[in-house]
């Protein structure tokens, strides 16, 4: 269950000496006393819900409580499922790939790039191997050239004990990320 994230003052917890109101049926009903507020709410088997606490005087409306509070559950849900989360997908390679190896890596970042995703590319050294660095640049620029068109490079390979991690992001496209769509490298 999503709850309200900011605090809403209902009934005898609204504290000020008068209130902006309005009616059930949503028409104003001009600046009242609080205590004749709490009042009409009653007479009408409803809840004072301060709606708008910052304005001068306070805005309040009589409304069902526990049904103002299911519609902003709702609209938060909702404006949740428009949220994209980026995901970090992590590619691990070794300097030592076989081609085939390495192209079936490469459908994998890209596919991930064509979903949105970022991919973290992390080329493993295991013993000895890393006295043959050079070995892993060729493969790291490799996969930099090969990537190019449907993502660029977000943080630049970097050595950190015996593994060059590297993170290629979706290509963006003045100011906004194109869904699925390859886009022309810049030099064409």
């Amino acid at each position: 269950m999503v709850a309200i994230k900011k605090f809403i003052r209902i009934n005898e917890r609204i504290r000020v000496p008068e209130v902006r109101l309005i009616g059930p049926e949503g028409n104003q009903l001009g600046i009242v006393p609080i205590d004749r507020a709490r009042d009409m709410a009653v007479q009408s088997e409803l809840d004072l819900v301060e709606v708008a606490p910052t304005a001068n005087p306070p805005v309040c409306r009589i409304i069902d409580f526990s049904k103002f509070k299911y519609d902003q559950e709702k609209k938060e849900r909702e404006a949740k499922k428009h949220q994209k989360q980026g995901h970090l997908k992590e590619i691990r390679v070794k300097p030592n790939i076989n081609e085939h190896d390495y192209q079936t890596k490469l459908k994998q970042v890209i596919t991930f790039l064509k979903k949105r995703d970022k991919v973290k590319i992390e080329l493993f050294f295991k013993g000895r191997q890393i006295e043959h660095l050079d070995l892993g640049r060729k493969l790291i620029d490799k996969f930099i050239a090969d990537t190019q068109v449907d993502g660029q490079v977000e943080k630049d390979p970097m050595l950190e004990g015996k593994v060059i991690s590297l993170v290629v992001s979706p290509r963006r496209v003045s100011g906004k990320l194109e869904a699925g769509e390859k886009t022309a490298p810049a030099d064409a």
